[in-house]
């Protein structure tokens, strides 16, 4: 800790870290496309295989769920040890446990076993767990008018990963053709491969911690230690009203837009559209999820946080009335679910360039451990109620339902304009 207090190493610093900056982020581009690709590869046919374990149409959408149940359970655990010992062992261990999960998706094909299954796909969501928390780690050395930037460049790398997961699904299904499993456990086999890849590649090459790093070049604070502990990451919550804001933001949005995104193919194909047109609007989703996440970042640097928090809120609700209202027309409704990724997107960037903002250094892993699992649990709740909203009252008044979550952001947001701290500051 002396050492930062050189005059010199003052002197050399700014060019060193600079450099330090550029190879952490591009490691974690590296980890991202990987690790995206790894998800994707396996989530595409999850639910075709738990049906075909399973035995009923009725457990499908249950692999889905324990990924997501995964990936909210180990959020809060894998942040506590980043909090101790550094993004590095972190996330090492998360893509560990992602492949050793995708091996048991694999086990439990071979041994018919729905159980064991559900365990696989629950360990196999620590690899989303890994991609969700990569994007704080590009924002540890991240200036503060630099910080959305460095995360939304994050989040755009998950872009090639999501795009090409599900086409490489079905050559993978093949290459196990002969080796006595279900085919659809084959993307399963290759995701654990590729996340073994990724632990190592994180293992070997994020070094310097850039957490650590960051605390060693921030200025001492009072009781450091007791301030990485997961019960202060929920006191520096309650105490900031941005980073509360931040936390709402960010669940919101991720809710809003898994509950009407998992039922627009079942309205689609309702209202008569084949799996190719189904496709393509998914398709639309997801590039308006991520590849306009660096635009959303420049946004929030240069604009600040909360004016790209407003325009969250504004696609989500416009993507909730084009999609509620289309009635069957195709057009609107992919035209609803491009916006619903957009807004996604803005509402992740903001909220998580917020929420850094908002807390001290020493609680922010635990705090950013804290968004993902209330945005996943968040989420998970909001799809599985999503499907009983739908059978009850139809596709509309789910929008209508997205729409009104909505209303806690506005007002949070509204009382944040009013009152001055860190989030009229960012």
């Amino acid at each position: 800790m002396t050492s930062t207090r050189n005059p010199a190493v003052h002197r050399e610093a700014p060019l060193d870290l600079a450099a330090l900056r550029r190879r952490t982020t591009a490691v974690l581009i590296a980890s991202q496309i990987l690790g995206g690709l790894g998800v994707a590869i396996g989530i595409a046919l999850a639910s075709v295989l738990a049906e075909e374990i399973g035995g009923s149409q009725a457990l499908s959408g249950l692999a889905q769920t324990a990924a997501v149940a995964g990936t909210a359970l180990l959020s809060m655990p894998l942040a506590a040890l980043m909090g101790a010992r550094g993004r590095r062992p972190g996330l090492t261990l998360a893509y560990a446990i992602g492949a050793t999960g995708g091996g048991l998706v694999v086990l439990a094909a071979a041994l018919r076993s729905f159980p064991l299954l559900l365990v696989g796909m629950a360990a196999f969501g620590a690899g989303s767990s890994a991609n969700l928390q990569a994007r704080f780690a590009a924002a540890d050395l991240a200036p503060a008018e630099q910080r959305a930037r460095a995360i939304s460049t994050v989040v755009w790398a998950t872009t090639v990963g999501a795009v090409l997961g599900p086409n490489i699904a079905a050559p993978a299904g093949r290459s196990v053709a002969g080796l006595g499993i279900p085919e659809a456990a084959g993307p399963f086999l290759w995701a654990a491969a590729v996340f073994v890849v990724c632990a190592v590649l994180v293992a070997v090459l994020l070094r310097p911690d850039p957490l650590l790093t960051a605390r060693a070049l921030a200025p001492r604070e009072e009781h450091p230690e007791r301030g990485r502990s997961l019960r202060a990451g929920l006191a520096a919550v309650a105490a900031s009203a941005p980073a509360r804001l931040a936390l709402v933001t960010v669940s919101t949005s991720h809710t809003v837009m898994v509950a009407i995104m998992v039922m627009t193919p079942v309205d689609l194909a309702h209202h008569g559209a084949g799996i190719e047109l189904i496709g393509l609007v998914i398709s639309g989703h997801i590039a308006g999820m991520y590849a306009f996440s660096p635009l959303m970042g420049w946004l929030c640097d240069r604009a600040g946080r909360l004016p790209v928090i407003g325009l969250a809120v504004a696609l989500l609700g416009a993507a909730a009335l084009l999609a509620g209202t289309a009635g069957g027309g195709h057009g609107r409704t992919a035209a609803g679910l491009f916006l619903l990724g957009l807004g996604w997107s803005a509402g992740l960037v903001a909220g998580s360039a917020l929420l850094t903002d908002s807390v001290p250094q020493a609680a922010r892993a635990a705090v950013q451990g804290l968004s993902d699992l209330t945005m996943n649990a968040a989420a998970g709740l909001g799809g599985a109620l999503a499907g009983l909203v739908v059978a009850q009252a139809g596709y509309g008044w789910l929008n209508a339902l997205g729409a009104v979550l909505l209303f806690p952001v506005v007002i949070l947001a509204v009382l944040g304009r009013r009152r001055p701290g860190r989030a009229g500051a960012a």
